[in-house]
């Protein structure tokens, strides 16, 4: 029951993420399924995956009645990340679970950097008109490349790469960015299904607990200051990345 009781939380915590920010259900869902559920890290990857994309399609689902979909570059966006981290989710195999969390680490220093500075969009931002194609392929393409990697969805560089790079209002670049981390997802997901086999049981209980998770941190955004919403949760993502180095850079450099 303990367990039971551990996924439940860690599934809402996952949700309630992208909900309440739009990203980050794989930066806190590697290390927890590794640091608290027991996982290699390599396994940890391909059920983040799975998690994070069950979890991204169902909140896309309900932008995509709002109308805040923009399907032409989540299509080219997201095809070419979906192919790039399909392509690229066997390159994990090359690295050792220890240089792999120290990868994870790096990332998300950067990531929590970013979003502490206010480099990062801020919600109600306004971006130029979208650019063409070719910038959508590239920056898809980047993306699509640390999904397959290191089983990041990627909507903490989604959203960015969308507003800064593609061009996209951020009210699209939050929505399409679910669409496009439920593909990418997806494509790493069917990368790696040969190498490690997925939990049922656990998938199932962090997708229920994650879907509430994502209701209630939808409703939450609301009534929070985007802004400290922001730097709260980079100062936890930085935190975590420190951990993660401290517990596993010593063992690489052995």
């Amino acid at each position: 029951m303990p367990g039971l009781l551990l996924d439940l939380a860690l599934g809402f915590g996952i949700g309630f993420s992208l909900g309440l920010l739009g990203g980050g259900g794989s930066i806190l869902t590697v290390p927890a399924l590794v640091y608290l559920v027991g996982q290699s890290p390599q396994a940890a990857v391909t059920t983040s995956l799975a998690i994070v994309g069950t979890n991204s399609l169902v909140g896309a689902s309900l932008h995509g009645r709002q109308e805040s979909l923009n399907w032409r570059v989540a299509l080219i966006f997201g095809g070419a990340g979906m192919l790039v981290a399909y392509l690229a989710a066997g390159l994990s195999r090359l690295f050792s679970p220890s240089a792999l969390l120290v990868a994870f680490a790096l990332m998300m220093l950067v990531i929590g950097g970013l979003m502490f500075s206010g480099k990062t969009p801020a919600p109600g931002s306004v971006a130029s008109a979208p650019r063409g194609w070719l910038v959508s392929l590239a920056a898809g393409a980047g993306v699509g490349l640390l999904t397959g990697i290191l089983g990041v969805g990627g909507g903490f560089l989604i959203v960015p790469a969308l507003v800064m790079f593609v061009g996209l209002p951020m009210k699209q670049a939050v929505s399409t960015s679910l669409l496009v981390i439920a593909a990418n997802s997806l494509a790493g997901l069917l990368g790696r299904l040969n190498d490690e086999p997925l939990d049922v049981a656990l998938l199932v209980t962090f997708g229920i607990a994650g879907l509430i998770g994502i209701w209630a941190g939808a409703r939450l955004v609301r009534r929070l200051p985007a802004d400290q919403l922001r730097r709260g949760f980079a100062l936890f993502v930085i935190a975590l990345a420190l951990f993660l180095l401290a517990d596993n850079l010593p063992r690489l450099l052995a």
